[in-house]
């Protein structure tokens, strides 16, 4: 059995980037906070909480006085830094740069709505931790879309500017896209620049992946698929794993692998999410080599 780990999955550059700055932190405390999980698995989440990494929740937040907080790289809305400001906290912050200049895109394309009596819309998961931190630059007023039902919310006889979250698949991008373009042509007959402006705000990190994975899948017999169960990203690219090799699994760690799943002679590659870590990825190629040299060893 041939075993290999996806050179392209594991960390994106922001998740990365975030997890170096709070061990780099925690050699010199003994406790950092960390406002939500830093990286949406468990047994990374896990391996920091065992180092001093202590994950609280924004109501926590308003409690703390005189100490460290590190902000993950989905970043935080405004209010949050004014809470750091009247409590004396010191922020750590590890916001993605990619984020980060979505969130000033935003606000000014907020500023410029409401100069229009228009409406920002954002293309993600309401409650995700980067969907906060960009409805917190519009003052709470963009409308967050996931499925065809929620776009009831968009008046479309006003303008309309569309963004993304980060995260998400191209492709639902730029069929939402279509949609909205739809409903607009529908109410007001025609559509121009003043009455919708769609702006594909994906990080090309994360959607590159897409395409990555599905030649990946393409040449192996099995797909192990590792990710946290919380993982919105994870989800989405073990979907795109299936749609090409019906033989791909969804596991947290190795303990939820099952030995039925191979044969001696397969080829089987081993993959994750942008909240991946690389040496769990690796753990659990050991433990399906170490299942290879049991049979072996019963043959």
């Amino acid at each position: 059995m041939d075993v290999t780990i996806d050179k392209n999955s594991g960390y994106c550059f922001g998740v990365e980037y975030a997890i170096q700055m709070a061990e780099d932190e925690m050699k010199e405390s003994r406790k950092l906070y960390c406002l939500g999980d830093i990286v949406h698995n468990d047994m990374e989440v896990e391996r920091l909480s065992n180092k001093g990494l202590v994950v609280i929740g924004r109501d926590e937040l308003a409690q703390l006085h005189d100490c460290k907080v590190l902000i993950r790289a989905h970043g935080e809305p405004p209010e949050t830094y004014r809470t750091a400001i009247e409590n004396n906290i010191e922020l750590i912050d590890a916001s993605c740069p990619v984020v980060l200049k979505l969130q000033h895109r935003v606000k000014a394309a907020f500023d410029k709505m409401e100069k229009q009596d228009g409406q920002i819309v954002i293309y993600g998961k309401k409650g995700h931790a980067e969907v906060i931190g960009l409805t917190g630059q519009t003052l709470e007023k963009a409308i967050v879309v996931m499925e065809d039902k929620d776009l009831e919310q968009v008046d479309f006889s006003r303008p309309v500017t569309l963004f993304s979250q980060t995260t998400k698949s191209t492709k639902g991008f730029y069929s939402l896209k279509e949609k909205i373009e739809a409903r607009i042509k529908e109410k007001r007959g025609v559509l121009n620049e003043v009455d919708f402006s769609a702006n594909d705000s994906i990080c090309r990190q994360v959607s590159n992946r897409e395409p990555q994975l599905q030649r990946f899948s393409e040449e192996n017999d099995v797909i192990i698929f590792v990710s946290g169960k919380k993982s919105s990203n994870g989800k989405a690219l073990y979907q795109v794993c299936k749609g090409v090799n019906s033989k791909s699994y969804f596991i947290e760690n190795e303990r939820e692998i099952d030995s039925a799943w191979f044969e001696a002679d397969d080829r089987v590659g081993i993959c994750g999410a942008t909240s991946t870590p690389m040496w769990l990825m690796e753990q659990v190629r050991d433990y399906i080599l170490s299942l290879e040299i049991k049979q072996t060893t019963v043959g």
